[in-house]
């Protein structure tokens, strides 16, 4: 049975993404190609490829004044991290957003979307200069966001990431997991909570 390759997101359809506030975040490659690296022994050992988009994200607060990368992971094919937005201030000298594929909705400077769009194209340009790889982009055209509301949140998406290469055979990233950890039944259920919130407060 074919796997459903759409990212998901549980961002609220109307929750603005400039808010200070911490934000989970989950992005993929195309296909979720493998190219970060590997897991060995429950470690994850980055490619020369990952070393050099894990370089890329480290540099976003040097673009993005507002924000602090509070914890993140790079795996074999995606990336999880904890963004936190102090302040919207804009973006200082980060790729423009003309780079970003179109979209039907207008993105802040300051907006989590923004910097995400401009992570993934400084990333590409990077590694197109080195390496080849067919098409405009080796990123999965969407990502995963999603609100942390609470200090119990938090807490659980911090120990998640940092022990996600442990469950990498587990993980819904991994095309060959033979499980599926618990982490992600619970993530969905946050959002659920999120959407009704949302729909009792109409």
């Amino acid at each position: 049975m074919k796997r459903d390759s759409r990212p998901r997101t549980l961002r609220l359809s109307d929750y603005d993404c400039t808010t200070p506030g911490a934000y989970f975040v989950t992005i993929c490659t195309d296909n979720r190609t493998c190219i970060f690296g590997e897991i060995v022994n429950g470690t994850m050992h980055l490619s020369n490829v990952g070393l050099i988009i894990q370089r890329v994200w480290m540099e976003i607060p040097s673009h993005f004044e507002h924000v602090i990368l509070y914890v993140f992971i790079f795996m074999p094919n995606h990336v999880h991290g904890i963004n936190h937005l102090n302040q919207v201030v804009g973006a200082t000298h980060a790729s423009p957003l003309r780079r970003m594929p179109p979209s039907n909705r207008k993105l802040n400077p300051g907006s989590l979307g923004t910097i995400i769009g401009s992570f993934k194209a400084a990333a590409s340009k990077r590694i197109n200069n080195l390496y080849s790889f067919p098409g405009k982009s080796f990123w999965q055209r969407n990502y995963f966001e999603h609100v942390i509301r609470n200090e119990s949140s938090l807490e659980m998406i911090r120990e998640y990431i940092c022990n996600n290469p442990l469950s990498w055979h587990l993980d819904r990233e991994n095309l060959r997991r033979d499980g599926l950890d618990k982490f992600y039944t619970w993530i969905d259920k946050q959002g659920k909570n999120l959407r009704d919130i949302k729909k009792n407060s109409e």
